[in-house]
C-alpha cells in the first residue's frame, strides 16, 4: 500500500525497546543479576527491575549508596555500547508494513537518550521508521505506571482501544495494560503462559504478525 494512504483502524503503534523492537533483554538479566546477587544475594534481580528507568531503580534500591550509583552507570554505559542491538525476528517488516499504510509509530522505552545513542549508531534506519521515539526523561512515573504510553496516545490524538502497545516485561505489560490501550504481548522475556494475563494477544516474535491478522484480534 502507498505512503499516502492512510489505515485507520490502527490509531497508533506504540513498541517497548528492549525485548520487544531490540533482543536485548537476556544481556540485561545478566548485567542486573550478577548486581543483585553481589549486594542481596538474589539471583533473579534482573527480572523484578524490568522495564524501569535506571533513576527509579536507584531511588527504590540504591538510595543511600551513591558510590555504587556511579559504578553501575559507568559499567552500563559501557555495557550498552557494547551491546549488539540485534533485532526481534520480523519486527522491521511489520514496523515498514505500519509505516507503509500510514499508522503512526513511536518508541516508548524507559532506556534514555544516551543509551539510544548507542542503538542509533548500530542501526542507521531506526529513527526514520518511527515519527517519535520517548525516553525516560520524557515521563514523570516508570513503568509500571501507563505515563509513558498515555504520553504516546496524546501525542497522536488516537483513542485508547485502537491504539496497539507492543511489550514483553511485566511492569511494561501493567503500564501497557492501565493505559487502556490493546495490548500485544512478546514472549521474548518471560514465557507465554506468564504474560497472558496481561495481554490481549500474545506473539513469539513479529515473523507470523501482519496488521490483517492484528485487526482481526482487536475486533
Amino acid at each position: 500500500m502507498a505512503d499516502n494512504i492512510k489505515d485507520t483502524r490502527i490509531a497508533a503503534a506504540l513498541f517497548d525497546l528492549d525485548g520487544v523492537i531490540v533482543d536485548t533483554e537476556g544481556y540485561y538479566s545478566d548485567f542486573w543479576d550478577r548486581i543483585g546477587a553481589g549486594e542481596f544475594g538474589y539471583t533473579h534481580f534482573g527480572s523484578s527491575i524490568k522495564g524501569q528507568t535506571l533513576e527509579n531503580i536507584f531511588s527504590t534500591y540504591f538510595s543511600c549508596r551513591t558510590d555504587l550509583q556511579k559504578k553501575i552507570t559507568d559499567d552500563i554505559d559501557v555495557f550498552e555500547r557494547e551491546m549488539p542491538y540485534e533485532y526481534v525476528p520480523g519486527v522491521m517488516d511489520f514496523i515498514a508494513e505500519l509505516k507503509a499504510k500510514g499508522v503512526p509509530r513511536a518508541v516508548v522505552t524507559s532506556s534514555n537518550r544516551k543509551k539510544m545513542e548507542n542503538v542509533y549508531a548500530r542501526h542507521p534506519e531506526f529513527r526514520s521508521m518511527f515519527d517519535r521515539i520517548f525516553t525516560g526523561e520524557d515521563f514523570a512515573r516508570s513503568k509500571p505506571a501507563p505515563d509513558c504510553y498515555l504520553l504516546g496516545m496524546d501525542t497522536f490524538g488516537a483513542a485508547k482501544k485502537s491504539t496497539v502497545i507492543f511489550e514483553d516485561s511485566f511492569s511494561g505489560l501493567k503500564s501497557a495494560r492501565d493505559s487502556g490501550g490493546f495490548v500485544v504481548g512478546l514472549a521474548t522475556t518471560n514465557s507465554r503462559e506468564a504474560i497472558t494475563p496481561l495481554a490481549d494477544l500474545v506473539i513469539d516474535d513479529f515473523t507470523g504478525i501482519d496488521t490483517e491478522r492484528l485487526l482481526a484480534s482487536m475486533s
